[in-house]
């Protein structure tokens, strides 16, 4: 059987289910991407006009919530960016004060779960429609860069693709949505074009998240699929987005100190006979050290606050998953430990300075009395 005829196969098998079709959903394509060090918000607002607004987090429930931005993000609509819609979605920029430029790719969807599915194996890790966007991004950063401080030379990026399905042709529970469509979703989500196994299902599935009984999140590394409301799906993918760019910056931290450390290594291997003495080369590392320290603390310390969830039961327990899913722990994990490392290199250069200063004065003390003596012999001093 060749791949076609298995693919055909597959979408065959899902498109005449009893289970209701989909009435009202959305396709959501969000590459994100680091570009600088800082983006100054309000430049940027100024740049765009009236075209510009500010993010705002709008919660699924009605209860009170303090879910906010520290400093909102700026929203741009593609138009007004320069951006026409890219294959058929409508675009959307979100610029994040710690240099992160999001790009949300929207359309519609009504229709059958097999047409969803092709969908997804069209659009999961689509290169052609990646570098589309990278290259709209780059227009933008090139015409708006003077808001943009530090540009990056080299831009990590992240992709993240949601299904959310806001109206099926009869209303159903999340539990029976499971029941009946469990394979599909897992398909949708992993974009493949054979069935999978009952394993691969089960650990697709196992990371899902319902607050109603009548709504559903599940989520991969790359991919999510979302059955609520309009509010509840704007909550949900605004957690998305966000989860991204702080996993965006973790890397790109993660790859700084990477460097770092492996520059900063050779460099106090490779102390002269002079430097050692005077403890100059240590004094260098130690002023690098620090101000490296400073600044990636400060840095992800905004990025990890930028967003608090306090009182949002939803949003709170769809970011532990989301972030739990994208490695966004582990990611910050591997900056901890390299900023410890950090601080400790510190703290050996600080003592080696002080070391060599000790040195340096005993040496000194010394070649004083050595002088001393020569003159007291040479009787030019009493």
């Amino acid at each position: 059987m060749t791949v076609g005829s298995q693919q055909a196969e597959v979408i065959e098998r899902y498109a005449g289910s009893i289970v209701p079709a989909i009435t009202a959903a959305t396709i959501t394509a969000f590459y994100l991407y680091d570009v600088a060090e800082a983006i100054d918000l309000a430049a940027l607002r100024r740049e765009f006009g009236g075209s510009a607004a500010a993010a705002q987090f709008v919660p699924k429930t009605s209860t009170p919530s303090y879910v906010q931005y520290a400093s909102p993000p700026v929203v741009v609509d593609g138009e007004a960016a320069g951006i026409a819609d890219i294959d058929g979605f409508d675009a959307r920029l979100k610029f994040f004060d710690y240099g992160v430029i999001s790009v949300a790719l929207t359309r519609p969807f009504r229709g059958d779960w097999a047409e969803l599915l092709s969908l997804s194996q069209k659009y999961i890790e689509n290169d052609a429609l990646e570098q589309q966007v990278e290259a709209a991004c780059r227009s933008v950063v090139a015409r708006y860069g003077a808001a943009m401080r530090d540009g990056r030379a080299k831009w990590l990026y992240e992709d993240y693709l949601v299904f959310s399905v806001t109206q099926l042709e009869t209303p159903t529970t999340a539990e029976e949505l499971l029941a009946g469509r469990s394979e599909e979703i897992a398909l949708l989500l992993r974009g493949e074009r054979q069935a999978l196994s009952r394993q691969e299902q089960d650990e697709i599935l196992r990371s899902r998240l319902s607050y109603l009984a009548t709504d559903l999140v599940v989520a991969t590394w790359n991919a999510a699929f979302v059955l609520d409301t309009e509010p509840g799906t704007q909550a949900a993918l605004e957690v998305f987005e966000f989860a991204n760019s702080q996993l965006l910056e973790f890397r790109y931290y993660d790859e700084l100190l990477d460097a770092a450390l492996a520059r900063i290594y050779p460099r106090l291997q490779r102390q002269s006979g002079v430097d050692s003495l005077l403890g100059r080369g240590y004094i260098r590392a130690a002023r690098e050290l620090h101000a490296l320290f400073v600044d990636v603390n400060e840095i992800t310390d905004r990025t990890e606050n930028a967003l608090k969830m306090i009182g949002d039961i939803f949003a709170a327990r769809l970011f532990q998953l989301v972030s739990a899913r994208l490695g966004v722990g582990m990611w910050k994990a591997r900056v901890d430990d390299k900023l410890e490392t950090l601080d400790d290199i510190y703290r050996f250069a600080v003592e080696q300075v002080a070391i060599s200063r000790g040195q340096f004065l005993e040496l000194t003390i010394v070649a004083i009395l050595v002088f001393e003596l020569v003159l007291f012999f040479m009787g030019l001093m009493t």
